[in-house]
């Protein structure tokens, strides 16, 4: 479970300097694919990084599987599995020699051959990550995140940089995890929404906008559709202001 009360963050510390995200509170639970839906430059992925301990809130509170994050990142580290959307690979490594690396500062021994065969990873082992496509490099980042299977995973536009047939492939590892993991997923394309998520929060200029199922979220701001919605959502700036 990850639990988010009252978050807010600012990238400097002068005094009242503007926060990239207020008051944000949400619960993903475990079992459920959760969205964060917002424009790009919202706050989706300074919420994420938090979450994974990358950095830490300016105040509020962050809680992965019950354990705070700014007070134990180490932990929180180990237990989420962070797929960025830009990646910072080391390029001299082969793809098993980077994912051996993160299984092993993780106390794994070796790697999972189903994961490598679920992500069609074999034929790229020994190549230096470099050479690599872009599509091919996600697929890797994927992999770094699963190896020492962490209970929450959490996937920053995710479906950057693939083309179609490997975001299905991409949407169906996604749903296999979902039974026993806790996942939150960030995006700006509403197909990936409807595709993967049971619940949705919409981020609008650094504040929650709306929360809910899809379903509820159409109806309580008089929409046929999710898509509708978010597009009235971010149109309208007052809809967050207090």
């Amino acid at each position: 479970m990850i639990q988010l009360t009252a978050f807010s963050k600012s990238y400097t510390s002068r005094k009242n300097a503007p926060l990239a995200v207020r008051d944000f509170s949400m619960t993903c639970q475990t079992g459920e694919i959760t969205g964060i839906l917002g424009l790009n430059g919202a706050g989706k992925t300074t919420i994420l990084k938090a979450i994974c301990a990358r950095h830490f809130a300016t105040s509020g509170e962050v809680l992965v599987e019950g354990v705070n994050a700014s007070e134990n990142p180490e932990q929180v580290r180990n237990l989420t599995g962070f797929v960025a959307e830009e990646p910072n690979l080391p390029g001299e490594y082969t793809v098993e020699e980077y994912l051996n690396m993160v299984a092993e500062l993780h106390g794994i021994k070796e790697n999972n051959p189903l994961l490598i065969d679920q992500l069609s990873l074999e034929e790229l082992l020994h190549k230096k990550i470099r050479t690599l496509s872009k599509g091919q490099r996600e697929r890797v980042n994927f992999a770094q995140a699963l190896i020492y299977n962490p209970k929450v995973l959490v996937l920053d536009e995710p479906a950057s940089g693939l083309d179609p047939a490997q975001i299905l492939k991409m949407r169906s590892l996604v749903k296999s995890l979902k039974a026993d993991h806790t996942i939150l997923l960030s995006t700006h394309l509403m197909q990936e929404v409807e595709a993967l998520c049971d619940r949705v929060y919409i981020i609008h200029e650094g504040r929650l906008a709306a929360s809910g199922t899809a379903e509820e979220i159409a109806a309580q701001f008089e929409c046929k559709n999710l898509e509708e919605a978010f597009f009235k959502i971010t149109s309208a700036s007052d809809i967050v202001r207090e």
